[in-house]
């Protein structure tokens, strides 16, 4: 199944949270639309620890729709350990608390309304409360193991 979907182009998001520690991300390549009305969202994460505990266990969450310039952000989000939410990343916060990257193509925050175990991941299904469109830039897609830009939609 790796194989498979490691030829398939998906997307690339980073969503955020704040904990009562501060705060905590990861980067995902299967965040899809799933309804108009109410807005909503999908994505699974492939553990319920670190980062990715964390945002299951939050109230509202924000998943960075991201472009080519953060390409090396979303390595620093794939890997334990790395440098997240520097004053250099460009990193804000909402005034709902969350962390913000205001140089995403599209910021969606979210809050949570279901989740499903299957296998050794988890999907969450959110509800999209809020859009914040940043600059129209080059999408980001991972495929192959490898972060690739698409030419300029905009």
């Amino acid at each position: 199944m790796k194989a498979a979907f490691r030829r398939h182009p998906a997307g690339v998001a980073i969503i955020t949270t704040m904990t009562s520690t501060g705060p905590v991300g990861l980067t995902a390549s299967s965040v899809a639309s799933v309804a108009v009305d109410p807005a909503a969202i999908v994505f699974s994460v492939t553990r319920a620890t670190g980062s990715a505990g964390a945002i299951l266990e939050a109230e509202g969450f924000v998943v960075h729709l991201i472009d080519d310039e953060h390409s090396l952000l979303a390595q620093s989000f794939a890997v334990s350990g790395a440098e997240r939410f520097t004053p250099e990343q460009g990193w804000g916060v909402l005034p709902t608390g969350e962390p913000h990257l205001p140089a995403a193509r599209v910021a969606l925050r979210c809050r949570p309304l279901q989740t499903v175990a299957v296998g050794s991941s988890t999907v969450v299904i959110a509800e999209v409360v809020e859009v914040i469109f940043g600059e129209e830039s080059r999408p980001l897609v991972y495929v192959d193991r490898a972060f690739h830009a698409l030419p300029h939609t905009g």
